[in-house]
């Protein structure tokens, strides 16, 4: 049976109670930024639960809803008592008002989404040192009519007459827009004067922090006890295997399943680095004609996926049986992943919290509940940014760190119908040149993702006076923070012109290169 039992004994000195908004784990992140450590939890959090916690501060999320609407999510009013300073964002300063005794309606008029200049009327505390007439980013159809009692203006649009309150000797705030987007030019100096300022939260959220507590942690879970890691050269997987090798050194050993779905060169490359150049127990399997049998006749998405799943456990439990035996399974979970199983949506009849299934194969959750090992995941208090952070300071070099990310399935899911052999050839060698490009261009660090994916179709083109009926090569690259939203990278003509000759030129069965340029949302940044 599967279980985690890492103890985590850092409380979260910020919490943020989740209302079902696209942005809670990113005020989470902002609020890490200053080096403070967050926590996204359930707005079903009791005041009693929170209380157990003491955090220094507590932000309400966005959402969805609307506070005078059935059945809409309200967090426990025992909150407004505990002397804990609260800021409400969008859904959550009106909740806050809601609950207070003000009154919050549709807005008249005009509602207000997108950028907006703010007019400070009060700069005391939370909008200390921020310009009057800087953008923020609104997104509302609802409007504050009557604050609660002892609240006052602090901020207004020229739609929205409160767009930023407080009821200062309670230390509750709020603001009508999301500080915690890029697009609000001073919001990240409002989140900082919340947090710093009104909280006096300690800035002691460090990499060295976490790192230091995360050793001390491992070695009294594991004692001496032997670990197994499934390495996929991912960061994550990557700098986990460096900070296990810190914490237990030989008790490690990580491996390695080539189920045939990875990059050119990249195995090669994987066992040089980890096995030989830094000295990590890792065993390679050579699974990749498993694998390939495995998906014949295959072309769903989401069934090569769960296939593919399925077969790596098979190897994974063979092989570790073979190697073993083990008493725990590292795992890369990340903080996302953990906040996405719990679910992150709201059932628009209920109003409770739902698991929207976007793709399967995932850290949590993924292994089936019969295998005989113990948890060990020390990542999972951190987002994909600090992960890098982390690496790096553990030595890992920065074509790890910086890699893009790469799904699990890997290319056989940008190979859109069945896959086989000569098709995984050609999409190697067309997505290498496209990193190779985007490398010798110098805005490889700049994207979130840059690859290639194979279309199931033919097309007619001329090469060498002759015709030709081949393949078409989509070139997808984006740019983004975290992944959640992605918008097309605006690459040069010159470095698209380049991608596109050498892969025409240089991979048998191409003759088209066509350029993606849908962002995410309405796509995703994957095409399976």
């Amino acid at each position: 049976m599967l279980n985690s039992n890492l103890d985590d004994k850092r409380k979260p000195e910020i919490i943020i109670l989740d209302f079902g908004s696209q942005y809670s784990e990113l005020i989470a992140r902002r609020v890490r930024e200053n080096n403070v450590f967050s926590l996204v939890m359930s707005y079903h959090t009791s005041s009693n639960e929170l209380k157990k916690l003491s955090p220094k501060g507590i932000i309400l999320s966005g959402g969805p809803r609307s506070v005078y609407a059935d059945e809409a999510p309200f967090c426990d009013a025992g909150i407004w008592d505990l002397d804990i300073p609260v800021l409400g964002v969008c859904y959550g300063m009106q909740l806050m008002v809601h609950q207070l005794g003000g009154s919050v309606e549709p807005a008249t008029g005009k509602a207000e989404y997108g950028k907006a200049p703010l007019q400070v009327d009060d700069s005391t505390l939370l909008l200390n040192e921020v310009i009057n007439g800087s953008t923020m980013w609104m997104s509302h159809g609802d409007a504050v009519k009557e604050l609660p009692d002892g609240f006052v203006r602090l901020a207004h649009t020229a739609n929205t007459a409160e767009a930023a309150i407080a009821d200062h000797k309670r230390k509750l705030y709020g603001v009508q827009f999301h500080p915690e987007v890029n697009h609000s030019t001073y919001g990240m100096k409002m989140i900082r004067n919340f947090v710093s300022q009104i909280c006096c939260c300690k800035a002691d959220w460090t990499t060295t922090a976490f790192i230091d507590e995360s050793i001390a942690q491992i070695r009294a879970q594991v004692g001496k006890q032997k670990v197994l890691l499934a390495l996929s050269g991912g960061v994550d997987s990557s700098t986990l295997a460096f900070l296990l090798n810190k914490a237990i050194g030989d008790q490690l050993t990580c491996m390695f399943i080539d189920q045939g779905f990875m990059r050119k060169g990249e195995p090669e490359f994987l066992m040089e680095f980890f096995d030989k150049k830094f000295d990590i127990n890792v065993e390679y399997i050579n699974a990749r004609e498993r694998f390939i049998n495995k998906l014949k006749g295959i072309t769903d998405p989401e069934q090569k996926r769960k296939i593919i799943g399925t077969e790596f456990i098979r190897v994974f439990e063979e092989e570790s049986s073979r190697l073993g035996p083990f008493d725990y399974l590292a795992q890369g979970t990340l903080y996302p992943d953990v906040i996405e199983s719990a679910g992150t949506n709201l059932d628009p009849k209920t109003g409770e919290r739902v698991a929207v299934k976007i793709k399967s194969h995932h850290n949590v959750g993924g292994l089936p509940k019969d295998l005989q090992f113990k948890l060990v995941e020390p990542l999972r208090r951190l987002f994909k940014d600090e992960v890098r952070k982390v690496g790096r300071s553990l030595g890992l070099p920065d074509e790890i760190v910086r890699r893009h990310p790469f799904p699990g399935p890997g290319l056989a899911i940008r190979i859109l119908g069945e896959v086989t052999n000569q098709k995984l050839n050609c999409l190697r060698d067309a997505d290498m040149i496209v990193r190779e490009e985007i490398r010798t261009a110098g805005v490889y660090n700049d994207l979130w993702q840059a690859f290639a994916v194979l279309l199931p179709v033919c097309s007619v083109g001329v090469m060498g006076d002759k015709r030709t009926y081949d393949w078409p090569i989509v070139v997808r690259c984006v740019s983004s923070e975290d992944g959640m939203t992605a918008d097309w990278s605006r690459l040069p003509y010159e470095i698209l012109e380049c991608i596109s000759n050498r892969i025409v030129n240089e991979v048998d069965g191409v003759n088209r290169v066509v350029l993606d340029i849908t962002s995410k949302p309405p796509g995703t940044i994957e095409w399976e």
